[in-house]
């Protein structure tokens, strides 16, 4: 299993867009995202202007309900 990297938000918003997830709202620095046809998978990233630690990657993950290899290989796209 491949370590997550520590990414700019915006990649991580791309990503989750390739994904099928869509920005429903943002609220000051903090962006929210919810997929298309299951709005139970959702997303919030924060847009700061440093790197998201690997940490806070892996809860997005989760929260999106998207697996390391799937982010991993949409990343590369």
């Amino acid at each position: 299993m491949s370590k997550l990297p520590a990414l700019l938000a915006r990649d991580i918003i791309r990503v989750l867009e390739k994904a099928g997830f869509v920005i429903v709202r943002q609220r000051g620095s903090h962006v929210r995202l919810v997929h298309r046809d299951d709005r139970t998978r959702y997303a919030t990233v924060a847009m700061h202007g440093s790197d998201v630690p690997r940490k806070d990657v892996a809860s997005i993950l989760r929260q999106s309900k998207i697996s390391k290899e799937e982010f991993l290989k949409l990343l590369q796209k």
